[in-house]
């Protein structure tokens, strides 16, 4: 039987960290949504009212249920305020120092019980654990963006998580309607070894000019039944966050094919970061 944990805390009001939020809160976890930037966090607060109300625009959710959703989140701009939770979810940005801060952090603050999980997307579970005095309670927990949508949930065991926290954190998952896969603790463990290459190379095609931006997404739409465009997926998952993975790709297999193409680091450097900022391989008003 899934068992979902109630006491949350989520680091990071970002595009995940607020989806992760907003997810948990769906299901009836009480959850501390925590920023230290605090712009970044009423950013957060207003996207999952956001969000919400547009369920309940298409009649999917009860506007009762939309209002306790959002009741049960609390935001806070202080990290101390995680020492309650029974999971804590980090949903940083994608380097491995800034992790490790916040996860030494929340080893002194939290109960020794307390799962610190981490939505990395790429970075060794094992490495982040190595902040903590509690390897055993440290696992990774992958959401998909957007995270209230999207129903996989990868989650990564780093060299000595324990099979407690292991079952948990899967039942937790299935207890939010998401399904987890199990994956080991390599760079980029599925979803992105297999899915960052091949944006990647489509930025090159792009580069090299193959065909046009337009082009290259609609034959992989038409040709290979993807609903999105890897130029267009690119931008909603944010090209530098792209760039981040295939560096950790690239550093962790020591393999040029994971190399990130030129143009990529081109783009990042130009500030072009995709749809969160309204500019990337398209313009979005």
């Amino acid at each position: 039987m899934a068992v979902l944990i109630r006491e949350i805390a989520v680091i990071g009001a970002g595009t995940m960290g607020n989806g992760i939020a907003q997810t948990f809160a769906s299901s009836g976890a009480n959850v501390r949504l925590i920023d230290v930037v605090p712009a970044a966090l009423d950013k957060g607060v207003t996207n999952i009212r956001g969000s919400l109300d547009r369920f309940v625009k298409k009649g999917t959710l009860a506007q009762a249920d939309a209002d306790a959703t959002f009741s049960r989140i609390r935001p806070s701009g202080r990290i101390d305020d995680a020492a309650t939770a029974e999971l804590v979810v980090e949903a940083i940005v994608e380097k491995l120092d800034a992790k490790n801060s916040v996860f030494e952090a929340l080893d002194r603050l939290c109960p020794r019980a307390t799962i610190l999980a981490t939505n990395t997307s790429s970075i060794s579970i094992t490495a982040i654990a190595s902040a903590t005095k509690r390897a055993d309670r440290v696992i990774g927990m992958h959401f998909m963006n957007p995270v209230p949508l999207m129903k996989l949930v990868e989650v990564i065991r780093g060299q000595d998580t324990s099979e407690e926290t292991r079952a948990s954190v899967v039942s937790c998952a299935e207890a939010l309607g998401k399904t987890p896969v199990e994956a080991q603790d390599y760079p980029g463990f599925v979803s992105n070894r297999v899915l960052m290459p091949m944006i990647n190379e489509a930025v090159c095609c792009l580069m090299e000019g193959v065909a046009s931006r337009e082009g290259i997404d609609t034959v992989m739409k038409l040709g290979m039944n993807h609903p999105m465009g890897p130029l267009a997926l690119a931008d909603l998952i944010g090209l530098d966050v792209c760039l981040d993975i295939l560096d950790v790709l690239h550093e962790g297999f020591g393999d040029p094919k994971y190399r990130p193409c030129p143009l990529l680091r081109r783009m990042v450097a130009a500030g072009r970061l995709g749809k969160k900022n309204g500019k990337g391989f398209y313009d979005y008003a």
